[in-house]
């Protein structure tokens, strides 16, 4: 049982989990019906600014892939995301739960980072339908 007033508290949670800071530009990727909006909306309230669209052509701190078991090749889509992403930027592949629509194999999701050069660096829980599996660039890990 929530308290009132912790109404609202875990997805403010969540842009603290997913690392947004204030000012950060995050671009969001493969947006659908089934998506978070309490997710996107506490995002959009830390780093303060809208998430920006798969058409942006910016320099991106954080990229938002939401992604299902049936949305294509990961690896090529990582590859694509990554283009747009700064120095430090970091990829959050959300992917819904084990057990419900379009989850996604852990392993699929650790073969493709690995293809595409990138490190795997955490896991969260985002809600109840969702998690997050934090990719960094490998040459930026190294350099932490």
């Amino acid at each position: 049982m929530v308290a009132a007033g912790d109404a609202g508290k875990g997805e403010a949670d969540v842009a603290e989990r997913l690392d947004i800071e204030p000012e950060m530009v995050v671009q969001e990727i493969g947006w659908d019906e089934d998506v978070d909006d309490d997710v996107r909306a506490a995002i959009e309230e830390r780093c303060g600014s809208d998430l920006l669209d798969e058409d942006a052509d910016e320099v991106v701190d954080v990229v938002l892939l939401w992604w299902r078991e049936d949305d294509g090749d990961l690896t090529d889509t990582l590859l694509d995301v990554m283009t747009p992403l700064s120095d430090e930027g970091v990829i959050w592949v959300l992917t819904p739960k084990t057990g419900r629509d379009g989850s996604v194999d852990p392993a699929d999701i650790t073969e493709a980072a690995s293809t595409a050069n990138l490190a795997q660096t955490a896991n969260v829980t985002v809600s109840d339908g969702w998690k997050g599996t934090r990719l960094a660039l490998r040459s930026a890990k190294a350099k932490r």
